[in-house]
């Protein structure tokens, strides 16, 4: 009778993987149909490095290429109702939209084609 012995080691010391490599085990790790514990026994890497690397990737480290950044919002104080101004009507536009919301809990959505004289005249009843 015969005995068949399977020795399974692991690497020892620091490995150096390529962005290349770190991004194919992630895919393999957290693509479709993906495993982490599978994708740590078949790459012999940890699954903390792992989750090291997904983060780098999802903050833009990894690969080099910053996400795009998320917009910034500043607080706004409305003057006073100015002297009428005449002005010519303005192409309406689908972008440029500014979301107000009041400390009252009241939100506004205008575009950059809004009357501002208008805007002043209905915040300041809001404001009430």
């Amino acid at each position: 009778m015969t005995t068949r012995i399977e020795v399974v080691g692991r690497v020892s010391g620091r490995r150096r993987w390529t962005v290349e490599q770190k991004l194919t085990i992630l895919r393999d790790a957290f693509g479709s149909g993906g495993s982490v514990r599978d994708a740590c026994e078949r790459h012999e890497v940890g699954s903390g490095q792992l989750y090291t690397w997904r983060r780098q990737a999802m903050s833009g480290e990894l690969t080099g290429v910053q996400p795009p950044a998320l917009p910034s919002f500043a607080e706004v104080e409305v003057a006073g109702p100015s002297a009428p101004a005449m002005a010519l009507p303005q192409p309406v536009s689908t972008c440029g939209q500014i979301g107000i919301e009041l400390p009252s809990g009241v939100r506004l959505t205008v575009d950059a084609a809004v009357d501002a004289d208008a805007l002043t005249r209905v915040l300041g009843v809001l404001r009430r």
